[in-house]
C-alpha cells in the first residue's frame, strides 16, 4: 500500500450527476468502495470480467495514488430472482434442485469457482466479501425501521417499500414514478399500491429451503435489500464509491439507495459508477440470450492475461463487442508489452553495459508515468493509459537496439513497467526489480558457482531464488522453475513445497 499520496487530478464520471467531477473522498485518505458481486448459481462470464477487472483497475489506481481503499464486494447466496425483481424463483435455489443439492451447496462450489477465475484474471481480493445469508439480522433490523418510519408495508408476510413516500426515487436511472406503468416487465402484482414498488422482504413458499424467521413470518430478504445493508454495515451509512454494472442502474442500485437514505436520512453514496457491457457480435451477452461465454471456457481458448488486456483497451463505460480479431489483437498488445516484464528484463540485463541512467532514458520514464497518469486521471481511460506504454515500450527498444541502454535505464524501465502495467493495470509479469537483484541474479547462477559461494551470500540470495522460482510457476513458466530447482540441488539445497509456501535446507 502506498504510503505518500500523489498528486490528485482525479475526474469521475458520476452517474448520479450525470458528469465528470473532481475526486473528493469523504474522508481522506481513505476510501469506502461497494461493488456489486455474483450471484453464485453458476460460472462466471466474460460480462462479469468486464465489470470486476474494471473495478480492480479503479482499486488498484486509488491504491496508487496514495487512497488506503476498502474494499467491498458482496456474493448473493439469497434473494434474487429470476425476473430480477420480485417475480420467479430464487436463483440458487432453483439451480440447486436442478442439480439435487443443498443451496448452500450450489452457493458454496460457485462462490470458490468465481474466485478461481478472479484470481487467473489477477483481480485482487476484496477485503471484505460478504454474504447476503450471513447479515440476515441486520436486513431484518433495516426492514423494521423501514415500516416504522412509514417507508414500507405489509401485506401479508410480504413487506414492500413505498416508493410514494420517497420524492426522490428514479433520480439514479432519470427515470419519474408516475410514468413507471404496471406490468411493463410482469404481470401486475394486486399486493402493490404502486407497480414501482419492491420487496425487502419475501414470504417463504411452501418447500422454500432459503429462509429465516422474522417478525412478518418465514421468509427472505428482497434482493435489492442486502447491498443496502451489507454496504453500509462495513463502510459507514455515507461513503465514496459504489459501483456495478451499467443494467444494474433499474430498478437495483435505484432500490439501494430509496431504502438506504430512507432509513438514515442521509446521502447513500457521493460517486456511482457504472460498467458498460459485452457484446458478441453486436449483442448483448447474456444467459438469458444463450450466447455468453464463461471464463472457464474463455480460459481454455485465451491466456487469461489477454482477455484482461482486450477489457482493458476498452474504456469501462464503453461497450466490449468480444471477437476473435479483438482478442488476436490483444494478445499481440499483450506479448509488445510482455517484452519488458521482470523475466524479459533479466534476460536483457547481461547483454547491456553498466552505467548511470541517461537523461534520454529518464525522461522517457518520467513522461510516461506523467501520460499514464494523465489517461487514469481522465475517468481511469485505461485505453489511453496503454498507449502511453506502448510508446515506451517502442522508444525503450530502439534505445536497446541503438546501444544506448545501460543496466541503471534498463532498470529504471522495467520499473515503471512494473508500477503501471503490472500494479495498476494488473497484468502479470511486470513487479519491480532492484540494480542489486539483477545483479545477483546475474551472477549467482554461473556454471562455476558452488555451495561455499551460495553459503557467502546468504539466506537472502536463496530465498530470491525460491521466490522468482514461484513467481514462474505462477506464469506457468514450468521450465524456469524446474531449471532453478535443479541448480541449488545441484549444489546440495533441498527444496520443499507445502501448502504454505516453500521452504529450504542444505543437504
Amino acid at each position: 500500500m502506498a504510503t505518500a499520496m500523489r498528486p490528485n487530478n482525479l475526474q469521475v464520471y458520476n452517474t448520479l450527476t450525470r458528469k465528470r467531477e473532481p475526486f473528493q473522498p469523504l474522508n481522506p485518505p481513505h476510501v469506502g468502495m461497494y461493488v456489486c458481486g455474483p450471484t453464485v448459481y453458476g460460472d462466471a462470464h466474460i460480462g462479469h470480467a468486464k465489470s470486476y477487472v474494471s473495478f480492480d483497475v479503479i482499486v488498484r489506481y486509488l491504491r496508487y495514488l496514495g487512497y488506503n481503499v476498502t474494499y467491498v464486494q458482496n456474493i448473493t447466496d439469497v434473494g434474487h430472482l429470476t425476473d430480477d425483481a420480485d417475480q420467479g424463483e430464487d436463483k440458487v435455489e432453483k439451480k440447486a434442485r436442478a442439480e439435487r443439492v443443498h443451496p448452500m451447496a450450489i452457493a458454496e462450489q460457485y462462490t470458490r469457482r468465481y474466485f478461481e477465475d478472479m484470481d487467473r484474471l489477477n483481480v485482487l481480493r476484496p477485503d471484505i466479501s460478504p454474504r447476503a445469508s450471513g447479515h440476515i439480522v441486520e436486513q431484518i433490523e433495516h426492514v423494521r425501521r423501514l415500516l416504522e418510519t412509514g417507508h414500507a408495508y405489509e401485506v401479508g408476510w410480504n413487506v414492500y417499500f413505498d416508493v410514494g413516500s420517497w420524492p426522490r426515487y428514479g433520480r439514479l436511472s432519470g427515470r419519474q414514478v408516475d410514468q413507471m406503468q404496471a406490468g411493463a416487465r410482469v404481470e401486475v402484482n394486486p399486493e402493490k399500491r404502486h407497480p414501482a414498488d419492491f420487496a425487502v422482504w419475501k414470504q417463504a413458499e411452501p418447500g422454500h429451503i432459503m429462509q429465516w424467521p422474522s417478525p412478518w413470518g418465514p421468509g427472505y430478504p428482497g434482493w435489492h435489500l442486502e447491498c443496502s445493508v451489507m454496504s453500509q454495515k462495513y463502510l459507514g451509512e455515507t461513503f465514496d464509491i459504489h459501483g456495478g454494472g451499467m443494467e444494474n442502474q433499474f430498478p437495483h442500485h435505484e432500490d439501494e439507495i430509496a431504502q438506504a437514505e430512507a432509513v438514515s436520512g442521509k446521502p447513500f453514496v457521493k460517486y456511482w459508477l457504472h460498467n458498460n457491457m459485452v457484446t458478441v457480435g453486436g449483442q448483448k451477452m447474456g444467459k438469458s440470450l444463450g450466447n455468453f461465454i464463461t471464463l472457464k471456457d474463455a480460459f481454455a481458448k485465451w491466456d487469461p492475461m489477454v482477455l484482461r488486456m482486450f477489457i482493458l483497451q476498452s474504456h469501462y463505460r464503453s461497450q466490449t463487442d468480444i471477437t476473435d480479431e479483438a482478442l488476436g489483437a490483444a494478445k499481440e498488445g499483450y506479448e509488445r508489452l510482455s517484452k519488458w516484464s521482470y523475466q524479459s528484463a533479466q534476460r536483457a540485463f547481461a547483454a547491456v553495459p553498466d552505467g548511470d541512467a541517461s537523461p534520454d532514458v529518464t525522461g522517457l520514464a518520467d513522461e510516461t508515468r506523467r501520460r499514464f497518469c494523465q489517461a487514469m486521471d481522465d475517468d481511469f481511460n485505461t485505453a489511453s493509459a496503454l498507449g502511453a506504454l506502448f510508446d515506451l515500450a517502442r522508444d525503450a527498444n530502439r534505445t536497446m537496439s541503438e546501444g544506448k541502454m545501460t543496466r541503471a535505464g534498463l532498470v529504471l524501465i522495467a520499473n515503471a513497467f512494473a508500477d503501471l502495467a503490472g500494479q495498476v493495470l494488473g497484468l502479470a509479469g511486470f513487479r519491480p526489480v532492484g540494480l542489486g537483484h539483477m545483479e545477483l541474479v546475474a551472477t549467482l547462477m554461473p556454471e562455476s558457482a558452488d555451495l561455499e559461494q551460495v553459503r557467502a551470500r546468504g539466506n537472502r540470495a536463496v530465498q530470491f531464488l525460491i521466490d522468482m522460482r514461484s513467481e514462474a510457476r505462477k506464469a506457468k513458466n514450468f521450465a524456469q522453475a524446474d531449471a532453478i530447482r535443479k541448480w541449488l540441488d545441484g549444489i546440495g539445497i533441498a527444496l520443499e513445497d507445502g501448502p504454505t509456501g516453500t521452504t529450504w535446507r542444505f543437504k
